[in-house]
């Protein structure tokens, strides 16, 4: 196996290395390189410090590429040209954070026909070069240079990696190095010790329900401001046909999904406030799955020699695939938001307006689609509509499989604590036995948590919603 593993890995070094073969580094490059990574380094490219990555190619792999998405090797749901139309309008809104959305008249139509990422237009390499530091990487400046790479102006730039002064001045844009923050020099640095940029302020509600602007935690790494200055028409690139508004939605939700715990990690935020005469708070576990851990660990490491050249892994090389993986990740995040996130919006805000015709408690909603995301969309939508006492305690829908689910809203600004959990003496029943216990027929099953529940029909999951509101009023 060793032997077998040796030489798939010496064949693909080989593809991969060979500057005529632009076919085979792509595939290597976005899809076999990072599954490589962790055992082997790239073989060393014709220049130390400059990396010009290769072009993307439509003809290679492409059912390889349907796993990962890269723009230009997308599977044919992706391959959307400039005529793609974004199917739906924003109006305004008291809070630019979450404006509401109007769907189209047609549901089905919306539901069919959501806006898809477009390809984007092939580019010759760009003659721009990018400049940034070197040594140990972080996700910071990868994903930075992968942002600057989705412009036109940058496509496929070539990345001088150094902490040279004489060099980085050659640069033509220079990110998280060189002690300057200077847009009109293209000079994107955040160590400066006055430094203190951040990105436009949240709103959040006060007591009162009244929308209040509140300063970001963090200050804005090196991507973060390059995604200040460039995010949008980055956005533009793949949804070209997006009107403003939604342009601008896609943008700060982007910042508030994605970009922000970029920024807060980089600059060390902690992720719990600390209270004032409070002693910290103490994380129960630790995450190490997030993009900046993993980016992390794409370093070669201090005792790491690669098998094929017995030298130390190439550095450069391994930074590049860091700056892909960034930008999957990216990309991902940007699909949810535009095709799946923000069309949701309407359904959400339908099912609000309509939850007494549901349940005269106003508590309980219906959701006229599974699968959407709505949890986020129902917290903006109860603060704009004033909604406080009662708030909505459950959500119906049904799932891929067509059984209804009865699910617990959380409490705003928390990830497990429930409003109102499913009655203690349902939790962990399931099919006969929980139908028993909660006198309901049709019930299959309630999570051990009690955050949520399912039954196999919409009057047998209602009759559950209705029987844990009056449950938890007791």
């Amino acid at each position: 196996m060793t032997t077998t593993l040796s030489a798939i890995k010496a064949r693909l070094v080989h593809c991969y290395s060979s500057g005529s073969a632009n076919a085979n580094r792509s595939a290597f490059s976005f899809f076999l390189l990072p599954l490589l990574v962790p055992f082997s380094s790239i073989a060393a490219h014709s220049s130390p410090i400059i990396y010009q990555p290769a072009a993307p190619s439509i003809s290679v792999a492409p059912t390889l590429f349907s796993f990962i998405g890269h723009p230009a090797t997308a599977p044919r749901r992706h391959r959307q040209s400039y005529t793609t139309t974004t199917n739906f309008s924003i109006q305004s809104s008291r809070n630019f954070r979450d404006l509401p959305l109007k769907m189209s008249p047609n549901v089905d139509h919306v539901v069919n026909n959501p806006p898809k990422r477009a390809k984007l237009v092939p580019h010759p390499p760009s003659t721009k070069t990018i400049g940034t530091h070197s040594g140990t990487f972080q996700a910071d400046e990868a994903l930075g240079v992968w942002l600057l790479r989705q412009l036109p102006l940058y496509r496929r730039s070539p990345v001088v990696r150094s902490r040279d002064p004489s060099v980085l001045q050659s640069c033509d844009i220079v990110l998280d190095v060189g002690g300057i923050y200077d847009h009109e020099s293209r000079k994107y640095d955040h160590h400066q010790r006055d430094y203190d940029e951040r990105f436009d302020p949240k709103i959040k509600y006060d007591e009162n329900n009244r929308a209040v602007k509140a300063e970001r935690c963090t200050k804005l790494s090196a991507s973060g401001l390059i995604y200040r200055h460039y995010g949008k028409e980055v956005i533009r690139q793949y949804y070209p046909e997006s009107t403003e508004d939604v342009l601008d939605l896609a943008y700060v939700k982007m910042y508030d999904s994605f970009m922000e715990a970029i920024d807060a990690i980089d600059t060390g935020v902690e992720p719990v406030p600390p209270r004032e005469g409070q002693a910290p708070v103490q994380l129960q576990y630790v995450d190490k799955t997030g993009l900046s851990s993993r980016v992390g660990r794409l370093n070669p490491r201090w005792n790491e020699i690669d098998e094929i050249t017995e030298k130390s892994p190439d550095p450069d090389a391994r930074f590049e695939v860091a700056s892909e993986m960034c930008g999957q990740d990216f990309l991902g995040m940007l699909t949810h938001i535009v095709e799946s996130d923000l069309p949701a919006r309407s359904f959400v805000e339908e099912a609000v307006k309509s939850r007494f015709e549901v349940d005269s408690s106003g508590e309980i909603i219906r959701l006229a689609s599974g699968g959407l995301p709505w949890r986020g969309h129902l917290y903006d939508l109860e603060h704009e509509y004033g909604i406080t006492d009662p708030l909505i305690k459950y959500v119906l829908y049904t799932d891929q499989a067509g059984m209804w689910r009865i699910q617990a809203v959380t409490v705003e600004g928390k990830g497990f604590e429930n409003r109102l959990s499913l009655p203690k003496e349902w939790r962990g029943v399931r099919d006969e036995d929980l139908e028993k216990v909660a006198g309901i027929e049709g019930c299959t099953f309630c999570h051990a948590s009690g955050f949520i529940g399912g039954n196999k029909s919409f009057e047998g999951v209602l009759e559950m919603a209705r029987k844990a509101l009056v449950n938890g009023k007791k």
